[in-house]
């Protein structure tokens, strides 16, 4: 009858055509289950793997320290915090763990959110809005990206790593309240570094504040484990330091780290802080016993490295494109995802987990095998991997 509501209409009925699509462009992505605590070797989906796709970089994932950690931290809160931090949610574990953090960095203060994600987007938010600019990366972690369109500032997206574009950008007749740059230390897909000591110089040049994200750069880089901008020597320089809880320092969790004034703000401006549940304080727990494994433990770190340099050094002699990777995180750019898929799927039948990362993880003709190096990956592995690479080379035709 006209007027009258269709019910039969299937208003999700596209779905099916656009996820048909997805498949035609090797972009679907499928949902793997690991039966196996996080390690070197892992179960994956009932096979057993070599594991060069964790981002559990010191392999803190199950060290049994962390592990009696949180077993200490269950028998005394329990497991769900109840409440965002700003009701009741904030137990003596996330007060002892913010000081641990501020101590650990260097830092007046520190503040603890649910994710990386969460402390990304809510710092950003919190720093600009309408009336401001933000200047943001072009290859920086969708967390940063989403951060800057939520905050409705001005958006300026400058090259990969362009800090004379950047320069240039910075340098024009402006009438924002407030400017923000926006950076990766180490980005998460390339490997590569950013550019800190020059950000820093053109920042304090034109009176713009500086906002970095050390997520896989926390416990790997720098003498004390803090980060690139330590690595580099500037990170007095950085007003607004973020990292992660859930890749070096194997827990779950984010936080941010500055002054005494940037952490009050902080908690009065960022959404995701104020409006999500606490982190549970098991997790705090956890991450307080990682924070005292890198402070006592600099080998860690300092052999993540050393075996990174000898994997891209034999990579490259094999004719791989790795970009400009520097870090434990070493792309083996491919450029098709099909392509990507099928080195993947060839390289888990000779036992080894290397993830094929495709659009929009990555920008177009920028598919590649993401290859991370742990503590606890043996020289073996690193050249297993690197023969294996050899043979799929060699079987499935993709010549140089």
């Amino acid at each position: 009858m006209e007027g009258r509501a269709q019910h039969n209409v299937d208003v999700l009925g596209w779905l099916a055509d656009a996820l048909e699509e997805l498949d035609r462009q090797s972009l679907r992505r499928i949902r793997r289950c690991r039966q196996s605590a996080q390690g070197r070797i892992i179960w994956l989906d009932g096979r057993e793997l070599v594991n060069f796709g964790s981002n559990d970089y010191l392999g803190l994932a199950s060290d049994p320290r962390l592990v009696a950690a949180v077993k200490e931290g269950l028998e005394k809160e329990g497991w769900g915090s109840g409440a965002s931090a700003l009701v009741c949610g904030r137990s003596s574990a996330h007060a002892a763990l913010e000081e641990a953090l501020a101590k650990f960095e260097g830092c007046q203060a520190a503040l603890v959110f649910p994710t990386g994600f969460a402390a990304n987007a809510g710092t950003i938010a919190a720093l600009v809005g309408p009336g401001d600019a933000v200047y943001c990366d072009r290859k920086n972690h969708a967390s940063i990206i989403d951060g800057c369109k939520l905050s409705r500032a001005d958006l300026r997206v400058f090259p990969h790593a362009d800090v004379d574009t950047l320069d240039h950008l910075l340098a024009k007749p402006h009438r924002h309240r407030r400017r923000l740059v926006v950076t990766d230390t180490l980005f998460s897909m390339d490997g590569d570094l950013a550019p800190i000591p020059q950000l820093v110089d053109v920042c304090e040049r034109h009176r713009a504040i500086l906002m970095v994200d050390e997520a896989h750069a926390t416990g790997v880089f720098g003498n004390r484990g803090r980060g690139v901008v330590e690595f580099y020597g500037v990170e007095k320089r950085v007003p607004v330091r973020v990292g992660t809880l859930s890749k070096g320092l194997g827990s779950v969790g984010g936080f941010v780290v500055g002054s005494t004034a940037l952490v009050e703000w902080l908690v009065q401006k960022a959404r995701p802080y104020m409006f999500s549940t606490a982190l549970p304080g098991a997790a705090c727990y956890a991450a307080m016993a990682a924070l005292k494994v890198v402070e006592q433990e600099p080998h860690r770190r300092a052999l993540v490295l050393q075996k990174a340099e000898f994997l891209r050094e034999a990579l490259k002699r094999e004719g791989w494109n790795i970009g400009l990777s520097a870090s434990q995180i070493i792309p083996i750019v491919v450029r098709q995802p099909n392509v990507a898929l099928s080195l993947a799927r060839f390289l888990e039948t000779r036992g080894f987990f290397v993830p094929a990362i495709r659009p929009p993880a990555v920008p177009d003709d920028e598919a590649c095998l993401r290859v991370s190096v742990t503590f606890h990956h043996q020289h073996s592995d690193l050249e297993r991997l690197v023969e294996t690479l050899g043979e799929a080379k060699r079987k499935l035709g993709l010549g140089n």
